[in-house]
């Protein structure tokens, strides 16, 4: 099983972690890597996959002193980018950062999806996870689980959540909330949660499960209420918020994950390398400071369970997609 981290070590034992990593790499994959590393991020740019990327591009840039870059290729609901990947020569230069919304999800939301994410990609890392926290207009006349389930409740579809789009984790997500405590909910998409979030604030849309680091800006300035985290614990930053299971309620466990994936068929000792380079990111300070600073944590899944980790997480999500029948199409 994986397990939270602690920050440990400076800048200088991270570079030393990622260069040693490089210098098995380069015994057992000899030239790797022979030019930059380019990483896919299948979104468009300034969405929390593409910076969580930027992230991860920056610290290996910086330990590696070589370039690692994102690239972005948007569309079909992230299946341009993905597919590109999986079709990508395998020699460990060209790289999926995913979140696991896309991954895990986009199989049981989309009909005809070009790749198979178990078939055509690998695991080389996970590097951060971030809770969702269940938001409401400031209005709203529920200050906790139980009282927005008896005021929805009441009023079956009349209520309103809202999302970035169809198939979006927001959606997918909140979908399965409210129909997991037999409410019943309008779904109302918008191209974005940046569009969304004004019209929570203007009462006209009346809750969103949606990630913790975009919504606490309007939580701390009391425009929106928090009324429930995803996540295993309390958010650090809301700690008098409780975790969804803590309010008995409901049952839900869930965080927003990002990894990094190579095509299937790159050979193992380039694997081993690129899972070295991933493990310096994720135990570097600096890194750790800037995924924490955004409401996340850092990951560390130990090479030999890292597919198990993404097999188990494409189960147990596409059994409560099918379960409660949520579709992007």
């Amino acid at each position: 099983m994986w397990t939270p981290t602690r920050r440990s070590g400076g800048r200088a034992a991270a570079a030393a972690l990622i260069a040693l990593g490089f210098q098995f790499a380069a015994a057992d994959a000899q030239d790797f890597p022979s030019r930059p590393l380019r990483m896919i991020v299948a979104s468009g740019a300034g969405g929390g996959t593409d910076l969580a990327g930027r992230n991860v591009a920056k610290t290996l840039s910086d330990a590696l002193k070589t370039a690692a870059f994102i690239e972005n290729r948007p569309g079909a609901g992230s299946a341009t980018g993905s597919e590109f990947v999986a079709r990508s020569p395998p020699d460990g230069h060209t790289l999926l950062f995913s979140s696991g919304s896309s991954i895990v999800m986009n199989g049981f939301l989309y009909k005809n999806l070009p790749y198979d994410s178990l078939r055509d990609f690998v695991a080389v890392g996970f590097v951060a996870a971030y809770p969702f926290v269940l938001i409401t207009r400031a209005d709203l006349p529920a200050n906790n689980l139980a009282e927005f389930a008896k005021f929805a409740r009441e009023r079956p579809g009349r209520l309103t959540y809202s999302s970035p789009g169809v198939g979006s984790l927001q959606h997918v997500w909140g979908t399965i909330l409210f129909r997991g405590m037999g409410l019943e909910l309008l779904h109302i998409p918008y191209k974005g949660a940046a569009s969304a979030h004004p019209d929570m604030i203007a009462g006209r849309i009346d809750a969103m499960f949606d990630n913790l680091s975009a919504a606490m800006k309007y939580i701390d300035a009391g425009r929106l209420k928090a009324l429930a985290v995803s996540a295993p614990k309390r958010a650090s930053q809301l700690p008098n918020v409780p975790t969804i299971n803590e309010t008995g309620v409901t049952r839900f466990d869930g965080e927003s994950w990002m990894g990094v994936f190579a095509p299937s068929a790159t050979p193992p000792a380039v694997i081993d390398a690129l899972r070295a380079l991933l493990l310096g990111v994720v135990r570097d300070a600096e890194y750790s400071a800037r995924v924490e600073r955004d409401g996340g944590r850092v990951m560390i899944i130990p090479a030999n369970q890292q597919q198990a980790f993404l097999r188990q997480e494409i189960e147990r999500w596409g059994r409560l997609i099918t379960q409660y029948a949520v579709s992007a199409e």
